[in-house]
């Protein structure tokens, strides 16, 4: 008998997205399927899928110990998110080489189906750093007798969303400052920046709009610009490694001395970037925004803004609002219909009360009125007689007419 071969062993993704690409979130179900083609037969002790989720940090620093002596230190972490095994041929035990437990192949294409639920804890976004990375895969293994497991991986994307509508992702971002140059005995004037953006949340492919004034009273010529920059923070054995990196960037006009330059909403676009971390414990990606004034000859006058680059767009208001307004308008026609033209006058006081019950108080209150106060009196008195009857026409017109007379001499601001 001729040995088969293995034409083709791979893992196949059940996307269900527009552009086919595996990415999922926390709670999701990852499906899909391994592929084996084969030419011939072939005896098969098992077929084991394994997919991890992990986040792991790696650097190494020189250190000196003394004279001529040098080491390196090595550190690393790592944080595990998932860890699924399961059997879709075979059974767990390799060892066990009778036909008994030996599954054919025979030439043709094989797809098993594989499933598994991401937990519903918040999982860090899949990242590749400079120190670090966070990733999840799919690897599946081929156990056949006398011969060396065959392997394949996939990864697959994880997004842990990020919803910029929230109070605190919309909130302004703003801030001042101001710089005084110094050269030996002579003081120049202060250049001054302040700057403001509309919210802290976006989403990659926005544009931010930058409102600035920068004042140059200096003697200097400065230029005034803006960038993007993504901090990477890797955290190891109680030490941390960071890592800063452009991702875009803006340039102004030359300021000469004695000139103000205003920005009125200039537009710096989001690169597609990865969101940020920021529920890693030992990987941290986050974004903000530098917008600086450049000094020549000296430190350089920054504003840094934070940013925070989400998953979920900003939603439109203007379907918010119509929502809003329709549902408004429904319970309006619907008071519409229940409430009646005119009200129906209250009972009478004899339809509720009994002249029976009428006696038997004012006995009460006269037994009463021998060993109480006055006051006591006076107010079970009052208690028990009828009220007014009922009327629409008012009774005192004159009271009202001098309330309102009162009301018109008043502030409307108050």
């Amino acid at each position: 008998m001729v040995l088969g071969k293995v034409k083709c062993f791979v893992i196949s993704y059940d996307c269900h997205n527009e552009s086919n690409v595996p990415v999922f979130a926390s709670g999701d179900s990852v499906s899909g399927r391994v592929i084996i083609e084969v030419t011939g037969e072939i005896r098969v002790k098992s077929l084991k899928f394994h997919a991890k989720g992990f986040a792991k940090v790696r650097w190494t620093e020189s250190r000196n110990a003394g004279s001529n002596t040098a080491y390196t230190q090595n550190y690393t972490e790592e944080v595990e998110y998932l860890n699924h095994t399961d059997i879709l041929i075979g059974h767990e035990r390799d060892d066990d080489n009778s036909e008994e437990s030996l599954t054919t192949l025979h030439s043709g294409r094989y797809e098993y189906a594989f499933s598994l639920e991401l937990p519903q804890t918040p999982l860090a976004t899949s990242f590749e750093g400079k120190h670090g990375s966070v990733r999840y895969w799919v690897k599946a293994e081929l156990h056949r007798p006398w011969l060396l497991p065959m392997k394949t991986k996939k990864e697959f994307t994880v997004f842990e969303h990020i919803d910029i509508n929230t109070p605190l992702l919309l909130s302004p971002q703003a801030g001042t400052k101001e710089k005084t140059l110094c050269c030996w005995f002579c003081t120049s004037g202060p250049i001054s920046l302040s700057a403001k953006i509309e919210r802290k949340g976006y989403t990659p492919g926005e544009s931010i709009q930058i409102f600035a004034e920068i004042e140059n009273c200096s003697s200097r010529m400065v230029v005034p610009k803006a960038a993007i920059y993504q901090t990477q923070t890797f955290y190891a054995k109680g030490k941390m490694k960071e890592v800063k990196q452009l991702v875009a960037n803006l340039r102004g006009e030359s300021l000469s001395s004695g000139k103000t330059e205003t920005w009125s909403g200039k537009m710096l676009k989001i690169p597609p970037v990865s969101p940020s971390i920021l529920d890693c414990s030992i990987i941290r990606v986050e974004y903000s925004l530098m917008v600086y004034v450049d000094i020549p000859g000296a430190m350089n006058l920054s504003l840094n803004l934070p940013l925070v680059i989400g998953t979920i767009p900003l939603h439109s208001f203007g379907s918010r609002t119509s929502s809003v307004s329709s549902q408004c308008s429904m319970t309006m026609s619907w008071l519409g219909m229940t409430l009646p033209e005119r009200p129906e006058a209250p009972p009478s006081y004899a339809e509720i009360v009994t002249t029976e019950e009428q006696r038997q108080r004012l006995e009460v209150t006269a037994a009463r009125d021998e060993l109480e106060c006055p006051l006591f009196a006076y107010i079970q008195e009052f208690r028990f007689q009828p009220p007014p009857l009922y009327s629409e026409v008012d009774p005192n017109p004159d009271q009202a007419s001098q309330t309102e007379e009162r009301r018109s001499d008043t502030c409307p601001s108050r």
